[in-house]
């Protein structure tokens, strides 16, 4: 469950930030990515306003299905639909003209299949009207069977989209690893999913409901950054935090 965090220690937090002079923008915390100007918002999604694009990772839609497949533990399958709802929020308020879902859309093939009827329409409404790209994830490697356009990476102006982080990246926007950090405020340990951010490289937090996620300080992330990347919290607002 995320951490939803009291007024006083939302205040906290956002005091505890240093937003050096960048916008806020729909409870988001913009900054400069190169030579591209971008919104981390608070959901986890990441917004281009030049460009009009809305940017997601790691949706996992179907992952209770999949779960009890397999044979795991039954969880309430409403994920889906509040992953959903939480991506028409994102897009009611930002207007993208195309949305870019950074792999692992679906938990697996099958469970892209296995959405109900009420998930289906909701993922054509949220498509209509708009460029949708599906980027291949190690989950979802290859068509979904939704409309759009599937491909394994894209490349949109000075900006290039994929799922696993490349050795060396050239302004590369990733997801796969559901960073998140952990801090104490307070006496209480809070734990958000995060941005982690470098010259040259964005590794976007999971935005689906049931994801588990790498802490920020996990070794898995060493060879993915030269320096400590920035890290932007998500949550009700998007903070920055100063380290």
């Amino acid at each position: 469950m995320r951490f939803s965090p009291r007024r006083d220690m939302k205040n906290d937090l956002e005091a505890a930030s240093d937003h050096h002079g960048h916008a806020q923008h729909m409870n988001g915390y913009s900054f400069r990515f190169g030579d591209t100007q971008l919104t981390a918002l608070p959901s986890g999604a990441l917004y281009w306003p030049g460009a009009k694009i809305l940017c997601v990772s790691d949706l996992h839609l179907g992952k209770s299905e999949r779960v009890a497949r397999l044979g795991g533990p039954l969880v309430p399958p409403y994920e889906s639909q509040e992953t959903l709802l939480k991506l028409k929020t994102d897009i009611d308020k930002t207007a993208p003209n195309t949305v870019i879902c950074l792999g692992d859309s679906f938990d697996d093939a099958l469970a892209a299949s296995k959405l109900g009827p009420q998930e289906m329409a909701s993922v054509s409404n949220l498509q209509n009207g708009r460029e949708w790209i599906w980027i291949e994830g190690n989950h979802d490697p290859g068509p979904v069977g939704f409309s759009g356009i599937t491909q394994s990476t894209l490349n949109r102006q000075e900006l290039n989209f994929c799922h696993i982080g490349t050795v060396a990246p050239q302004q590369e926007i990733s997801g796969h690893y559901h960073p998140k950090k952990t801090i104490t405020l307070k006496g209480r340990r809070i734990t958000r999913p995060c941005f982690l951010i470098s010259n040259s490289r964005i590794i976007m937090p999971a935005y689906g409901t049931y994801t588990g996620g790498l802490n920020s300080d996990n070794p898995a992330f060493i060879p993915l950054f030269d320096t400590p990347p920035k890290i932007i919290l998500t949550g009700r607002t998007a903070i920055y935090l100063n380290s």
